[in-house]
């Protein structure tokens, strides 16, 4: 009896946890924005968000301007995700991600920006 109870447990227990991991994965490069990036770069990506302020040294970079994004290349966007800004000589506000997020996730940030500017960036 006590083996059947634990081996329901058991399979109960990886079946949760496989669907905890099926509903991680679905989450959208939509939602990795909203979560990771909009508290200072606003839903919209303008710049906006609730954290920006007129007293943080550097405002947060408008994703929407083509004018702006078109200055970064792919690399400078996924280095500036990965390592954060005191990496990439921007401010020191921007965390890094690199230990956060997989390379697929920022790859698909990276992509993402590059929809929010509608622009393809420096060297292309």
């Amino acid at each position: 009896m006590a083996v059947k109870r634990f081996s329901l447990t058991i399979f109960l227990l990886a079946f949760v946890l496989s669907v905890g991991a099926s509903i991680a994965s679905a989450e959208t490069v939509e939602d990795l924005y909203r979560f990771h990036c909009a508290q200072c770069h606003g839903v919209k990506g303008m710049g906006d968000g609730p954290n920006a302020t007129k007293e943080m040294p550097v405002s947060p970079r408008d994703h929407t301007s083509a004018v702006e994004m078109n200055k970064l290349t792919d690399s400078d966007i996924i280095n500036a995700i990965t390592d954060g800004g005191t990496a990439t000589s921007k401010s020191s506000l921007m965390p890094p991600y690199g230990k956060t997020l997989s390379k697929a996730e920022i790859t698909s940030l990276k992509d993402y920006l590059r929809k929010l500017c509608n622009c393809k960036g420096k060297g292309k």
